[in-house]
């Protein structure tokens, strides 16, 4: 755990230094970078980035300020995620209910900002949903992937595996676009697959269902970036912002994923584990309220992650996206007290290093 620790300490110091948030710089939509759970590709430069990078350099420690202060909401909207997620799926095992009502929960919230015009609402045309389609079925895989993942085990388990999510990236980016990787980057792919399997080897949480389903979500979450960056390099549609376009693919995500509830947990069955939740003596308010929490944290870190990653550069952007993991890693031990052995720990943190030297290399190889 210590080991997990210093490297959290030492990757945030770096994350936001002065140096790494001099120039935000927003990644390019054909750059091939891993895309973390529930995270979408970098397509659209938002209005407000736009005037930002016009205008002159706003005060060095202000911005760091404000850019650290986006980043601590991300880690803990994800936190908060992870742990009412864990807490609704201990109290009511039907994973693809859990599914579809987290990302039902965001469309009123951002109905509401398109019906008030707090936010424009996007303009799409029948060809544009076309489009969207076959990225927002890759979403919906890396949804229901991660929580089935998170209901079969441990959310430091889960996670640990999710740290593969490079390798996969890679694999199919080579298969689906012809695009290879610089030597020097492959071999920061061994750290992490070596690491992963340390750490499952022993790992006292360990269940194949757990593995199996986060290495879905893994591979659904490359596949959304890939045809992401196949079907909409252009950009698709109007007021299309990075918001929106994560707004419109969890509309037709929760569409898709209707008739797979309602196929593989149908209403007797969700009726039924209510019912046995309740005589454990667990009270309807306690289900309600860690169901509902789990999906307005769940849209919430995904907008927040938007305006943290906007601003920084993509070094800084990797640097985030692992220092999130081990701090979800570490929050979750702490609250489910779950037991990991030193063989975990050290695999834990051997694939996490690794996976930060992936994308470090990634962006200075290519």
């Amino acid at each position: 755990m210590r080991s997990l620790v210093m490297l959290a300490v030492v990757a945030a110091a770096a994350a936001f230094s002065p140096v790494a948030l001099r120039r935000p710089v927003l990644a390019s939509p054909m750059r091939a970078t891993p895309v973390q759970p529930a995270q979408l590709p970098r397509l659209a430069t938002l209005p407000r980035m736009a005037e930002a990078a016009a205008a002159p350099e706003e005060d060095g420690i202000m911005e760091t300020l404000k850019t650290g202060s986006f980043f601590a909401l991300w880690y803990l909207f994800n936190i908060g995620y992870n742990i009412y997620n864990k807490k609704a799926l201990n109290a009511l095992p039907i994973p693809y209910t859990m599914a579809t009502l987290q990302l039902a929960v965001g469309i009123p919230y951002v109905m509401a900002l398109w019906t008030t015009g707090l936010r424009k609402a996007p303009k799409l045309n029948a060809d544009n949903v076309k489009t969207l389609i076959p990225v927002s079925l890759g979403h919906l895989g890396t949804h229901i992937g991660a929580v089935v993942s998170l209901g079969a085990g441990a959310v430091s388990f889960t996670h640990i595996v999710k740290a593969s999510e490079p390798v996969v990236s890679a694999a199919l980016s080579a298969v689906m676009l012809g695009a290879y990787y610089h030597p020097i980057t492959y071999l920061t792919l061994l750290p992490i697959v070596g690491g992963v399997a340390l750490a499952s080897l022993k790992e006292l949480s360990f269940t194949w269902l757990g593995f199996i389903a986060a290495m879905v979500s893994n591979l659904s979450s490359a596949l959304r970036g890939i045809l992401a960056k196949k079907t909409m390099g252009g950009g698709v549609g109007e007021n299309m912002t990075e918001a929106n376009i994560y707004a419109v693919l969890t509309i037709l995500a929760t569409l898709f994923i209707l008739p797979i509830t309602f196929a593989m947990e149908p209403p007797a069955a969700v009726s039924a584990c209510i019912n046995k939740a309740l005589a454990t003596g667990l009270t309807a308010k306690y289900l309600w309220t860690n169901s509902l929490l789990a999906g307005a944290f769940y849209y919430l870190y995904n907008e927040v992650a938007f305006l943290a990653l906007g601003r920084v550069n993509p070094v800084t952007h990797a640097i985030g996206n692992t220092v999130k993991r081990v701090v979800i890693i570490i929050a979750s031990v702490i609250a489910f007290k779950t037991p990991i052995s030193s063989l975990g720990i050290i695999g834990s943190a051997i694939a996490i290093a690794g996976t930060l030297l992936y994308s470090l290399a990634k962006s200075k190889f290519g």
